[in-house]
C-alpha cells in the first residue's frame, strides 16, 4: 500500500478549530514537522482539509 509523507509548512494560527484538530490527528506538532501515514480514504480526507498549511510527497 501506498504511503503519504506529511509535512506542515505553514503556520495553524489563524486556522479554525476543525483543522487543527486535524493536524493533531495527523500527528503534526510544528513547521517542518514530518509524519508518514498509509494511504486510506481517511487519511486523504485529512490531507484535503488542511492542503494549504502541509506538503505530501507520495512514497
Amino acid at each position: 500500500m501506498a504511503t503519504y509523507k506529511i509535512t506542515q509548512v505553514r503556520s495553524r494560527i489563524g486556522s479554525n478549530k476543525k483543522q487543527r484538530a486535524t493536524l493533531d490527528t495527523l500527528g503534526l506538532r510544528r513547521i517542518n514537522h514530518s509524519v508518514e501515514r498509509e494511504a486510506s480514504p481517511t487519511v486523504e480526507g485529512m490531507i484535503k482539509t488542511v492542503h494549504h498549511l502541509v506538503k505530501v510527497e507520495k512514497l
